[in-house]
């Protein structure tokens, strides 16, 4: 672990701070610390910038309420960046938007990103937008009892290819079972972070359960 005094400030006192979802691992915004933001930044365990258009400091989330609690902050081979992990609250960017990066300037034909954060943006879009003859329109239009119906369904076909041990039906059923749950988490108003940080909450308790056995 480094020192802050090993850091490379640049002529303004300056460093640039890339801020990550912890989660998604999303690039959420790319903003600058001094010595003194960052050291509140470490203080709070919240970010804290230096905005160079108002020359002042400013934390993140204090008027928006959308705070950024650190995970962890790491300087790069020449100290002169930082990546700082964040389990966010809210929005990043000041328009609303998951992340300040949403305009595409080159995307490559031959490979085409996907992700889960991907496919649950293309599922809610198709409940905000509705596309004319998508199923995923038509389980929204249709509501929460039809949606429901369709998950119980799938976890039955789950069941089914996994009893009879066929790995490549069973693969096939859980990607169904699984858009079917996002089309439900977004009918609901559940996102994916929702369930990380469940999940996350869960690793602490079992965590503290085995540490617990281990004094007995």
């Amino acid at each position: 672990m480094i020192n802050i005094d090993e850091l490379k400030f640049d002529q303004n006192g300056l460093i640039p701070a890339i801020v990550v979802d912890s989660t998604s691992k999303k690039v959420l915004t790319l903003a600058y610390m001094n010595k003194e933001s960052l050291e509140i930044s470490m203080e709070k365990k919240l970010t804290c910038f230096y905005s160079r258009s108002r020359n002042e400091l400013w934390l993140k989330g204090e008027t928006s309420g959308n705070y950024q609690h650190i995970v962890s902050i790491t300087a790069d081979c020449d100290n002169d960046a930082l990546v700082v992990l964040v389990d966010k609250e809210g929005p990043a960017c000041h328009t609303g938007s998951d992340s300040c990066f949403t305009k595409t300037l080159f995307e490559s034909d031959e490979r085409n990103e996907f992700s889960p954060e991907i496919l649950f943006e293309l599922i809610k879009g198709r409940k905000t937008e509705k596309k004319e003859g998508s199923y995923t329109t038509y389980l929204f239009e249709k509501g929460i009892d039809k949606i429901l119906k369709k998950v119980g369904e799938e976890c039955t076909e789950v069941i089914i290819a996994g009893k009879a041990d066929d790995k490549k039906e069973t693969i096939y059923e859980i990607a169904d079972l699984y858009y079917h749950v996002m089309v439900l988490m977004i009918e609901m108003g559940i996102s994916i972070e929702d369930i990380f940080n469940e999940l996350k909450s869960r690793h602490v308790i079992d965590k503290k359960v085995k540490q617990e056995k281990m004094t007995k």
